[in-house]
């Protein structure tokens, strides 16, 4: 029987809710009943983004025994160094890597082509497991990217040496039935 992983973002994700502010005790706090709770893996932050988040994924990862501590970071070495060193003292940590993989994205947000996402995602993957064991990748803005371009983006990372692949639906696009053609592709691919 397949296991189950619950990866929980409260910590990151949950503090992005207009009026959402949390203090490092409340974030450990937070983490402590996630960890009771038996959640796998807790995605505490983006530490790049600021001195204070850096140092609350620094103490939940020092804090946490049960479950893994995870740190978000774009597909750049100066956001995975500091991911990695933000969950150095875990017990068992992660790092998730994210680069956008829509057209719309790479075209006006990235302003690169294919094969240069391509390019600086397999790089990503590959830089951040010389420093990490667990690395998590996902396709930002997974459910508008063309399939075909999403298998190879997914099958690049995993080769990479990516053991997570989280499918996003960034801005909330897809219909759940689409979603789960998505999923359904990836896997049959």
């Amino acid at each position: 029987m397949e296991k189950i992983i619950i990866f929980d973002t409260t910590l990151r994700d949950g503090e992005q809710a207009p009026g959402a502010s949390l203090n490092q005790k409340e974030k450990l706090d937070i983490a402590f009943a996630l960890e009771r709770l038996g959640v796998d893996v807790i995605e505490a932050g983006f530490p790049i983004s600021s001195p204070g988040d850096f140092a609350a994924v620094s103490l939940v990862a020092k804090e946490i025994k049960k479950s893994a501590v995870c740190a978000l970071a774009r597909a750049i070495p100066k956001d995975i160094d500091s991911a990695f060193q933000a969950t150095k003292k875990a017990r068992q940590a992660r790092i998730h890597v994210f680069l956008a993989t829509s057209k719309i994205h790479m075209r006006y947000k990235l302003k690169k082509a294919e094969d240069e996402i391509l390019r600086l995602a397999v790089k990503a993957v590959k830089y951040a497991r010389n420093l990490c064991g667990d690395i998590e990748f996902s396709p930002e803005d997974a459910s508008r990217t063309e399939r075909e371009f999403l298998f190879r983006v997914v099958e690049a990372v995993i080769t990479a040496g990516a053991r997570t692949v989280n499918i996003p639906d960034t801005v909330g696009y897809s219909e759940p039935f689409e979603y789960g053609n998505v999923i359904k592709s990836l896997k049959e691919n």
